[in-house]
Order: C-alpha cells, then sequence, then structure tokens
C-alpha cells in the first residue's frame, strides 16, 4: 500500500495533528504501507525529515502566526509529481491540504481519506472573534459536512467526535481510529535534571500541563483550581509546557490571582528529551479542556506513570473511559482542586496511581494496533475504488 498524506501543519509546529501523523508515519512504515508527507515549510529549523516528506513554500498568517499557509499551485505539483505511485490520499486538514488534495486525487484517480482532527465548532469563534458564536458555530458545521460528504471515507479519533459528525449530517463512512502511543518513546525521562534547570527544589509539589496555550484549552479554569490547590498545599508549582496566544492574557490573570509564583511557563519542549524529563518531573497532570478530540497528552502522561486528574469532554471521554491512573471530575473548581490535592498528599495513591496509569496505555493504545487499523482502511477504499462511497451507518471502532 501506498499514500500520499497532505497536511496544512506538521512539525517543527507541535500540536496533536503533527504528532498524529509523526506516529501513524512510523508505524505504517514498520507494516510496509510507504506514505509520503506533503507540508509547509516553517522559518524554524527541522532537520528530522525523512526523504518522502515534501516541504511546499508558505506564508505567514497574521491572525494565526505559529501556522502557515501553503502555496496553491505547488502543493498541487508536488501531488502530481507522485503520479502512478500512490494508492489513496489521506487529507489531514481542511484548509489547503483540502481543496489540494481533493484536486490531486481527481487528477491522480485515487480515493480520498480524510481525518478530522479539531473540533472547529469550538474554535473557530476564538479566532474569529467578531463573528457571533451562534454564527460561528453554524459555519463551522456546514463546512465540516461539505468538506467530509467530499471524500470517500472520514475518520474521526474518537466515537464521540464521529457522533457530533453524524449530527452534521455527514454521510460518508465513518471511522473511529484514534492515534495510538509508541510505548517505546516513553520509557526515559529524568525529572530530577528538569527541576534542576528551572530551579524546582525536589520536593516541591508539581502540577503539569502540556499542550497549546489556546483559549479553548480552559487553562484559565485550571488557574482557578491552582488557587484553591493552594490553600492545602501551599508551595504547589504550576507548569505549564506549550506556547500559543492565551499566553499573555494568562500571565496576567495568575497575578490578578496572586498565584503568579505558582506558575511556570517553559515554552515548548523537545518531544525526544526535554518534555520526557517535564513529564517525569511532574506529580500529577491536570487537563480541562472542553474541545479534544482525543487528549493524547493524556496518553502520554500516562505512559510515563504520571497520575491524571482530568475533566471527560467529547474525545477525552473515550481516552479515559475506565481508565486505570487518571480520576476523572466535573469543570468544579473545588472537586478538581480536591483529586489533586489528594495525589500531591498520599505518595502510596501517586505510586499506584502511576503504575496503573502505563499499564492500561499499553493494554488499550498501542500505536500499532491503530496503525493496522488505518491499513485495512486505506485497502477497502480502494478495493471499491474512487467515487464508490459507501453511505453506510456509522462504523464503531473503538480500541
Amino acid at each position: 500500500m501506498r499514500v500520499l498524506m497532505v497536511s496544512d501543519v506538521f512539525f517543527p509546529r507541535v500540536n496533536g495533528v503533527s504528532t498524529s501523523i509523526q506516529t501513524f508515519r512510523h508505524d505504517l512504515a514498520t507494516l510496509g504501507c510507504e506514505t509520503w508527507l506533503v507540508a509547509p515549510e516553517y522559518p524554524q529549523a527541522w532537520s528530522a525529515d525523512d526523504a518522502r516528506v515534501l516541504r511546499q513554500p508558505s506564508r505567514y498568517l497574521a491572525f494565526d502566526p505559529e501556522d502557515r499557509m501553503m502555496k496553491p499551485r505547488t502543493t498541487l505539483a508536488a501531488c502530481l509529481e507522485l503520479a502512478g505511485r500512490v494508492d489513496a490520499l489521506h487529507i489531514q486538514t481542511p484548509f489547503v491540504a483540502h481543496w489540494v488534495g481533493l484536486d490531486a486525487a481527481r487528477r491522480l484517480s485515487v480515493p480520498t481519506v480524510e481525518t478530522y482532527h479539531t473540533f472547529f465548532e469550538e474554535y473557530l469563534q476564538h479566532y474569529v472573534p467578531l463573528l457571533p458564536a451562534g454564527i460561528a458555530r453554524a459555519l463551522a458545521r456546514t463546512i465540516s459536512r461539505r468538506q467530509c460528504n467530499a471524500v470517500d471515507a472520514v475518520i474521526a479519533p474518537s466515537q464521540q467526535l464521529a457522533d457530533v459528525l453524524v449530527g452534521y449530517g455527514v454521510r460518508a463512512a465513518i471511522h473511529t481510529i484514534p492515534t495510538g502511543l509508541n510505548l517505546d518513546e516513553f520509557t526515559g525521562g529524568d525529572g530530577p535534571a528538569f527541576r534542576a534547570r528551572f530551579g524546582i527544589a525536589l520536593d516541591r509539589p508539581v502540577m503539569l500541563l502540556v499542550g497549546r496555550v489556546a483559549h479553548e484549552k480552559n487553562i484559565g479554569f485550571l488557574l482557578e483550581v491552582l488557587g484553591e490547590v493552594k490553600r492545602s498545599v501551599s508551595n504547589v508549582l504550576f507548569v505549564v509546557a506549550g506556547e500559543g496566544p492565551a499566553l499573555p492574557g494568562l500571565r496576567r490573570a495568575a497575578a490578578d490571582a496572586g498565584v503568579q509564583d505558582n506558575v511556570l511557563f517553559v515554552g515548548y519542549l523537545d518531544r525526544g528529551g526535554a518534555l520526557l524529563d517535564c513529564y517525569r518531573a511532574a506529580d500529577v497532570f491536570v487537563f480541562a479542556s472542553r474541545t479534544e478530540t482525543q487528549g493524547l497528552v493524556l496518553l502520554e502522561s500516562l505512559a510515563l506513570g504520571v497520575p491524571v486528574v482530568s475533566t471527560a469532554v467529547l474525545g477525552t471521554k473515550e481516552v479515559l473511559k475506565n481508565a486505570a491512573g487518571a480520576i476523572v471530575v466535573p469543570e468544579d473548581v473545588a472537586e478538581f482542586a480536591a483529586a489533586v490535592v489528594k495525589i500531591l498528599t498520599q505518595p502510596p495513591l501517586r505510586a499506584a496511581l502511576g503504575g496503573a496509569g502505563r499499564d492500561f496505555v499499553a493494554r488499550q493504545w498501542s500505536s500499532i494496533e491503530m496503525a493496522r487499523r488505518l491499513v485495512r482502511l486505506y485497502e477497502d477504499v480502494v478495493t471499491l475504488g474512487v467515487g464508490d462511497r459507501r453511505h453506510i451507518a456509522l462504523e464503531q471502532r473503538s480500541p
């Protein structure tokens, strides 16, 4: 099987889409499935690309400076250079990659698969603030429905998101295939070294959040939780690993709440080294996003033996279903803080949850098994042929 992936984002841009693409490409190669990836160039240096990553000229986006917009003409040309060498085309994002991907697939006479990574209904209002929230949601639903119905098969990272797409009126076959985790990549990490690097005492209790520092991640709520936790654990430190547009506002909010000395923003960290150290330095991982389609950082934390306290909304509901190593709580400051304090102040509980979390990820979230399911989907759409879409009932393939 030979597949061309097209995406508007990839490393060095750090987010769940980049991680998902990298994880699947690694495991697909192990299974003998060749993949090419067409993705944008970035100003930042990035030397980890393999020969089948085809970087495209891109331009700066004033309203979203972390991302880039590929040039459609050169992107299409790069796709068409693979004529006769690919069996299917996998669209990863809904911008230039979607429209160019559809055009390229038509010209290459190959079927299309698209992964719906992002819950745009809730995201759009944060990035187009002048648009009323109701109109933004309706627009996101309409665009999502049309784009999903234009391809041969849709992949949703969670059953909850698949249900949302059905509610939008998506008629294409929807397959629930989450991104798994390669446990071999989550065995190291030096917590004491991370603490020494940032001047954190070895015995200081640490709450951790890893992810994009954006409004939809609900980090303001976690700052409220921090204030409540501080009442019982006065020297608690909340480490936030990531960058994003909400960072200036969160710094101000921390100062206004009087917890600025209990918060440490460390920016993006290298996934192969410093990020593992960061996870290992934490006593508890906290998460409260309302818009996650999966929540890979939850699995990463559990795999590294760090207990999780989290709400369970949309995709995180599936990740945390029956999850050993995690305490699921509602979005309530007092209840969330009580669970965090319990873990911070009870070392035996913390150790027990940490050990159970890694076992849970190994049993239910193997990345190679998710890649096998993706290969079966590729084979299915190729067998059916271009445009032979089966508007069938939703396939439920939860892990």
